[in-house]
């Protein structure tokens, strides 16, 4: 494998990583319904463990309101018990077949450890992609070793390795600047 084959990998490895860290993110709540917000729940249901996403149709009708409903019109104690338990800060409530949650308005303290936690996984992303850096260098390094590349065009690819990481680590910091100005929009 080439060095440039190296820097491909590493940027699709990247690229990755800041979807994984973009999804992450858009279940941390801003005050607004989001059906993401509990899509990645998982519920306990007939002996099995699955993604409330799977389990019933989740829509956000109004800025304030989440509804879930069932598939299987059995499956609402244990998405009702999934919802507690996952600690989202609002309770549901059920008429039978569907279930809604409220999204209570967000406080400035509450607002204030939200950012907290963005600022936590955005540094495990960064974390992450410096993870990958680390890697594709030390395999950039083994390839100058086996004589495979030389130093030339190993010192090149550590520069554009360099490069590709500042890309996505100044998206990351975009990313949570964004974030954070949703969070504390009242």
């Amino acid at each position: 494998m080439t060095t440039q084959e190296k820097l491909v990998t590493a940027d699709a490895r990247m690229r990755k990583a800041i979807e994984a860290l973009v999804k992450d993110m858009s279940g941390i709540r801003t005050g607004r319904a989001n059906p993401s917000l509990v899509e990645g729940l998982l519920v306990e249901h007939y002996g099995a463990t699955m993604p409330l996403n799977q389990l019933a149709n989740i829509s956000a009708p109004e800025a304030r309101l989440i509804t879930v409903q069932p598939w299987d019109k059995t499956a609402i104690q244990s998405i009702e018990k999934a919802i507690l338990k996952a600690n989202l800060g609002f309770n549901p409530s059920n008429d039978g077949t569907v279930i809604r949650l409220a999204i209570p308005q967000l406080t400035e303290e509450r607002r204030l450890e939200m950012v907290k936690t963005v600022r936590k996984r955005v540094e495990e992303g960064k974390v992450s992609l410096r993870n990958v850096r680390r890697e594709v260098q030390d395999e950039i390094r083994a390839l100058e070793k086996d004589k495979m590349a030389s130093q030339d065009d190993v010192r090149r690819a550590q520069d554009q390795l360099q490069a590709v990481t500042d890309k996505f680590i100044a998206q990351i910091d975009d990313l949570v600047k964004k974030k954070e100005a949703e969070l504390m929009a009242v």
